[in-house]
């Protein structure tokens, strides 16, 4: 970002401080007013939407009656991170006036829609579509067409059918070597997967001091390194392949000794650069014009295990519409010839992009706004057939792996069963987190008891008579009169493994009624989603098949109430039924309540956190933007060991960085007192480790107002 930008920020925060200061002294209509010409002189000067957005957001919690307001913090929504936070806004401004914007019902739409409310997207979607049949005439820039509604639609019936059949991904943060609290994207590794390289908007240990326009650092290619099983601290990798300006890394070669990464020249070009030792790399140059159009972009890439093929995403002219996935072939003397169109059953109307070929040679990922998608860019695999020359119908890699939001940029490891890539989650460090993908299976002994049975029953009924009865013949009516017999008198095997049921009742603590709330349960350390089924008001019931006795953390949440992240452990599935018993008791955020935040960690004799604490930061943040008018106290403690003054100073500087994180997110800092008790408060004794010291290390949060 220019000098000017930085310098405009600092005026414009003097200015928010300013009026936070002498806001006794303006109405509530001023004092939104104030924010949204700040906003506007925001955007007027840079792309920082994200700040805009928050000033925009200010507007509306001043002056809750202004459509303007809420619609533009909730329309900024939209455009940037934490979509389904737009919902709020929007809904506010449709009650103040419906008609403030023509498609204003749609947006609201898409805002469930982000927030996975999809039969409540598809009615908003609906009743814009009786508008637009009513006001077919109207011819305003906020019409949204007519075949946009209906791939919404279409989308969020997707969106319900993924979600209520997910597949057993373990999505598992990668940590704090590699992810930041800005924007960390586009990983790649090698056959051996003992590096990886990503792109980032961090700023320590990025080639250029300011910040581009969107007030978020240039992008970086860095790089990180396995050793003992562990990424190591991820470093910049150097000047030779960044610049002060944006780059970003696309793909490895299949030997990892060439990487290929984008550039802006050319309207965006692919470059390449090849591995000299193990921290040098050679001057970046560019792929020939058979692949880098003039005038056009490219801006994927993936190389073929055999190194003789490329694909890689064009919106060059001649191809089904948008972006497109071409492919080259190297020729007789080693150079890529030219680029054909990898056909429609791949490419539709609109974009595909981040092609991955796998270590097989025949099995594609790839990333489209296109297909069946539940909205954004979708991940999905298809598979080639030599005999056919043909590609397999595109596979939607489902939920949760795929969001309504943009997912793209997918890789797999040479062995095919884990993969990478970047998302938005709760326990995300920042913006984008880079996510370690494994399709487990936890059902995997009740399967494997019900194969073996299916397995038992054809070898009876194959040593019992000479007919294939597997095949295509079928036996004779008296061969197969003795092969059930045969069947009835083996004993049936039992399945291993029966389910466990998890009965969970959510109760308002005062009142001790059933309450409604959003549940989720995923196992630790792998991070598997368990789906929850609502038996009645409050109850809600979870199957759950394990070897082994798993711990999982259980989220309950409600707006009006103060969320809970509770530890369980479910014993290991046997041939038995057992059902495990769990009541949740939500408290309203009434002065004095105080709660420990639970799994938050800070690394040995500092105040940084250790990745397992970002989920419950960001479960914090969501608590306090669903209650505005609560004001907490963040409290830091420690246990005895040490000085005493030492301890106290620790303990505020580790409520000071829960503060930070909050206030960084967007929570208004009026509303957080940040204090450091050191060792004056414990709750146990310090005479024990486990049950003493270790429960002393905490930080709380205190409702003062």
């Amino acid at each position: 970002m220019k000098l000017q930008y930085r310098l405009l920020f600092i005026f414009l925060t003097t200015i928010v401080f300013m009026n936070k200061s002498f806001s006794q002294e303006k109405t509530p209509e001023e004092l939104s007013q104030d924010y949204l010409v700040m906003a506007e002189e925001v955007l007027a000067a840079t792309k920082a939407l994200v700040q805009a957005r928050e000033m925009y957001v200010l507007a509306a919690e001043a002056d809750p009656n202004s459509a303007k307001a809420n619609f533009m913090a909730g329309n900024t929504y939209l455009q940037t991170t934490e979509k389904s936070k737009a919902t709020t806004y929007l809904l506010r401004a449709y009650q103040l006036d419906p008609n403030y914007k023509f498609d204003l019902l749609y947006l609201i739409g898409r805002a469930y829609q982000y927030g996975y409310e999809f039969e409540t997207a598809i009615e908003y979607y609906d009743e814009y579509q009786r508008k637009l049949e009513k006001s077919a005439e109207y011819k305003g820039s906020d019409k949204t067409p007519l075949i946009e509604v209906e791939r919404r639609i279409y989308e969020s019936e997707n969106g319900i059918r993924y979600k209520s059949e997910p597949v057993n991904y373990s999505i598992v943060n990668v940590g704090s070597n590699i992810n930041s609290e800005s924007w960390d994207f586009a990983p790649n590794v090698n056959a051996e997967e003992d590096m990886m390289v990503f792109t980032t908007r961090r700023g320590q240990g990025n080639l250029n001091e300011n910040v581009f326009d969107d007030n978020f650092h240039y992008e970086d290619i860095f790089i990180s390194r396995k050793s003992n099983g562990k990424w190591q601290p991820a470093k910049n990798i150097g000047s030779v392949v960044n610049t002060k300006y944006h780059d970003s890394n696309l793909a490895f070669s299949p030997d990892g000794k060439t990487l290929y990464i984008y550039s802006d020249e050319g309207n965006g070009d692919i470059y390449y650069t090849n591995l000299l030792s193990e921290d040098t790399w050679s001057p970046p140059i560019g792929l020939s014009e058979n692949i880098n159009s003039t005038g056009y972009n490219e801006k994927s890439i993936s190389q073929s295990p055999d190194g003789n093929t490329v694909f890689f995403a064009s919106n060059r002219p001649g191809g089904n519409g948008g972006f497109d996935i071409y492919f080259s072939t190297k020729n007789k003397k080693g150079e890529w010839g030219p680029s054909k169109n990898l056909g429609s059953v791949i490419n539709t109307e609109m974009d595909e992009d981040g092609p991955f070929i796998q270590f097989d040679g025949k099995t594609l990922y790839f990333s489209s706004t296109g297909h069946d998608g539940m909205g954004g860019f979708d991940i999905y695999k298809s598979v080639y057939d030599s005999t056919s020359a043909e590609w397999s119908t595109p596979e939607n890699l489902g939920y949760p792996l795929n969001s309504p939001d943009d997912d793209i940029y997918f890789v797999m490891t040479k062995d095919g069963k884990t993969g990478y890539y970047a998302s938005v989650r709760d326990d995300g460090m920042g913006y984008n987190d880079i996510y370690r993908v494994t399709i487990a299976d936890p059902g995997s002994d009740l399967k494997k008891a019900q194969a073996s049975q299916n397995e038992k029953k054809v070898d009876v009924e194959e040593s019992t008579n000479d007919t294939k009865v597997t095949g295509v013949d079928v036996p004779k009516a008296e061969e197969k009169k003795i092969v059930e017999e045969k069947v009835v008198e083996q004993k049936p095997i039992v399945p291993t493994a029966v389910p466990v049921n998890l009965m969970v009742r959510v109760l308002d603590a005062e009142t001790g009624e059933p309450i409604d709330v959003t549940i989720n349960l995923k196992s630790i350390p792998d991070n598997l989603a368990v789906p929850a089924v609502k038996v009645d008001k409050g109850i809600y019931s979870f199957a759950i098949v394990r070897k082994k006795t798993t711990d999982f953390l259980l989220s309950t949440e409600k707006v009006g109430y103060i969320f809970t992240n509770k530890r369980l452990s479910v014993p290991a599935s046997t041939d038995k039924e057992q059902t495990v018993r769990e009541t949740i008791r939500l408290s309203k955020p009434v002065v004095g309540t105080r709660r420990i935040l639970k799994n938050i960690y800070f690394d040995f004799d500092k105040a940084t956190f250790t990745i397992e604490s970002y989920d419950e930061l960001n479960k914090m943040v969501k608590f306090l933007e669903q209650n505005p008018d609560v004001n907490v106290e963040i409290a830091g403690h420690t246990d005895n060991i040490g000085d005493k003054a030492y301890n106290k100073t620790l303990s505020q500087m580790r409520s000071n960085r829960v503060v930070n994180y909050l206030t960084g997110k967007g929570i208004d800092k009026r509303r957080l007192t940040s204090r450091g008790y050191g060792e004056e408060k414990p709750l146990v004794s310090n005479d024990d480790e486990v049950m003493g010291r270790e429960i002393n290390r905490r930080v709380e949060f205190v409702v003062i107002e």
